[in-house]
């Protein structure tokens, strides 16, 4: 189980965001944050705005690791182009955020959870590792026994979220084809992320 699956929504709160767009959100309610303080607003400095547009983007993704993510930054770095689209295009391609943009699960924490279970393959062959880097073309299919779950079906059917063009998905044969990195964009993120902000806050 993730770590943070059962206080997902206190990000939403800290953040003052709907970060995934979702009706259950405490946010939808209450357009403040969390404890006695939370209603005092303060303009963010500089420092506060970087930090805050990391948090927004490492927390969309369920939460990854600092020094994970970190690692994505450097990456995204050494790679040629915009050090922010190559940020989000790895992004993307993390195996849990796959199984998520496909639909065949509701939440990405509940993406992460599924594919550590092991009810996913890659190319025909499992993969449990909700961090593994999908490649261009590759298959992404949810195990034949894994197909009747309720975790699945409430994700297939689920309307709050549009499928990407950068995927083909496949929901009678539950396989999903990852076509190419995205750009910004092209990500049906349901509030703005600045990832331009987030590379000026690793290069202080």
């Amino acid at each position: 189980m993730s770590k943070r699956l059962a206080s997902k929504y206190k990000i939403d709160r800290r953040l003052g965001v709907n970060l995934w767009g979702r009706p259950k959100s405490p946010i939808n309610k209450r357009e403040y944050g969390p404890g006695q303080h939370g209603q005092r607003r303060r303009k963010p400095s500089d420092f506060g705005t970087q930090l805050m547009a990391k948090q927004k983007l490492k927390g969309y993704y369920g939460n990854i690791g600092e020094k994970q993510f970190r690692r994505y930054f450097a990456e995204a770095s050494r790679r040629k182009g915009d050090t922010g689209e190559n940020l989000v295009g790895l992004l993307e391609r993390r195996l849990d955020a796959v199984v998520y943009r496909a639909k065949f699960v509701p939440t990405v924490f509940a993406a992460r959870q599924f594919v550590n279970h092991g009810h996913v393959t890659v190319n025909g062959k499992k993969v449990n590792i909700s961090s593994y880097m999908v490649k261009d073309g590759d298959v992404v299919q949810v195990k034949a026994k894994s197909r009747e779950l309720p975790l699945v079906l409430e994700g297939v059917e689920s309307v709050e979220r549009d499928l990407p063009d950068y995927i083909e998905v496949d929901h009678k044969d539950m396989k999903a084809t990852f076509v190419r990195a995205p750009k910004l964009a092209d990500v049906p993120y349901p509030v703005q992320m600045e990832p331009n902000l987030v590379i000026e806050f690793y290069s202080r």
